[in-house]
């Protein structure tokens, strides 16, 4: 319940971020508003495998309302931003078809991030994304969509195109898509479909530049890079794509790669709403933050994760990723409540205790603490036990790991379900062109929420 005299904290979005942000305010003596577009929080780094056929989507996310359930001073309304006004302090909201007006004396925003295409419209028209569910269910749409048509098809030019996956993109999400895609495709389908016994499916993956991991050590960039090849993903560097429609993928070098799948993964920028505060933008449309992660010329305003930029002692921005967002959810929120206690605010200091990223069965890069390199297996298996408990919910932990348990030993993908209604947008569009014939990034190292966010102290 909302009390008169105490301070009225408005958080936008419930990605990490933000879900940590009102997490930490939770029974304290501030009333907090939590709004977003949907209304549950998604496990983003686990997209690919719904995507794959890996996961249902509901083993992912997890709704809102129950993590905040025993919160008295926390509620969550569901709605689109519109606007916000930081001369008088309120936010602008729509939603069931009304606008709305949510006065705040503090503003934390963690929208998180969108798909950067890099203004190249034309390929963003023909891509897929892969940053919500409905992204990932679309998607896993479309694949499984193309190998079933492809099975109706005598023609094995298009059957090759149907079933060749171009994923964008060397960073952890590229990787990870590309390895459980090229495991779906051979080690489940083609033995499915009787045509891919001559016509054996395919992944590539392309990066613009001449190494993968861009952060990561040398050592652990080949790795990744062998790893990937001895999978049987196609690895092509140095080779941006150009062009694309829904018939092909035109590469920097003139190199045409027929297809009808392609992803893009090969970078993000802020959240829009970032404009809607007034202020010049830094790289990647993200809001200049001071170490308070209040918004340089704005009060009472602050910008956390993917959106805020923040340059650490090397001069480097902060990574778009999980545990830098989680962080600054949980510093901005501790902020606002020493400054209503009339306590000087602290400045953000980020934690960093390293990367890592999985490329498919026992294979895995990691760098613990920025020290540590680990490949192959202990990497996979360190790759897995964090994120199994970074999930929110036993129910889904417990889900995940028997579905894993159970893809190890049988490669088998459970969830191969074309579920579509009549409004497919961009898959449907892109199936009639070829034809005929659908809020934060990778995580670091990092530790562990309380009983995965189930209950709020």
């Amino acid at each position: 319940m909302t009390h008169p005299t105490r301070p009225r904290i408005v958080i936008i979005g419930a990605g990490f971020g933000g879900l940590f942000a009102a997490r930490t305010l939770a029974n304290k003596n501030v009333d907090v508003t939590l709004i977003d577009r949907q209304n549950f929080h998604t496990f983003t780094p686990l997209l690919y495998q719904v995507a794959s056929s890996g996961l249902d989507p509901s083993e992912i996310a997890y709704p809102v309302r129950t993590i905040f359930r025993g919160a008295d001073n926390v509620r969550f309304l569901m709605g689109e931003v519109e606007a916000i006004d930081t001369a008088r302090r309120q936010v602008s909201v729509r939603a069931n078809g009304h606008a709305y007006t949510l006065p705040y004396d503090d503003l934390v925003v963690a929208a998180g991030s969108r798909t950067n295409f890099f203004g190249q419209a034309a390929i963003a028209a023909q891509s897929f994304e892969l940053k919500t569910v409905a992204d990932a269910v679309l998607l896993r749409n479309h694949i499984l969509r193309q190998f079933e048509r492809a099975a109706w098809a005598d023609d094995p030019a298009y059957r090759q195109a149907a079933t060749t996956l171009v994923v964008v993109g060397g960073g952890p999400t590229g990787l990870e898509t590309a390895g459980a895609l090229h495991e779906l495709s051979v080690h489940v389908l083609r033995k499915e479909f009787e045509y891919l016994k001559d016509s054996p499916p395919r992944v590539i993956l392309v990066e613009a530049t001449d190494h993968l991991l861009d952060p990561y050590p040398a050592s652990l960039q080949q790795a990744a890079l062998d790893q990937l090849r001895s999978l049987g993903v196609e690895v092509i560097l140095s080779d941006p794509v150009a062009e694309a429609d829904a018939e092909r993928v035109v590469l920097g070098s003139g190199r045409v790669i027929p297809t009808h799948t392609l992803l893009w993964m090969a970078g993000v920028q802020a959240s829009p709403l970032a404009g809607m505060l007034g202020v010049p933008l830094a790289r990647g449309g993200r809001v200049p933050v001071q170490e308070t992660l209040e918004a340089i010329g704005l009060e009472h305003v602050y910008v956390v994760g993917d959106m805020s930029y923040l340059e650490d002692e090397r001069g480097q921005p902060y990574p778009q990723m999980i545990p830098p967002a989680k962080q600054q959810g949980i510093h901005a929120a501790r902020n606002i409540l020493r400054r209503h206690a009339g306590q000087p605010q602290a400045p953000f200091r980020y934690v960093d205790r390293g990367i890592m990223a999985t490329i498919g069965r026992s294979r895995a890069v990691a760098y613990l603490f920025n020290r540590v390199p680990l490949r192959g297996y202990l990497a996979w298996i360190a790759w897995l036990g964090l994120h199994l408990l970074w999930l929110m919910g036993f129910r889904n932990q417990l889900n995940v790991f028997v579905n894993w348990v159970w893809n190890y030993l049988t490669y088998d993908r459970s969830v191969r379900l074309i579920l579509e209604h009549r409004d497919l947008g961009k898959a449907e569009s892109r199936d009639q062109e070829a034809g005929g014939q659908e809020t934060e990034g990778q995580p670091l190292v990092e530790d562990i929420p309380d009983e995965a966010l189930e209950t709020v102290r």
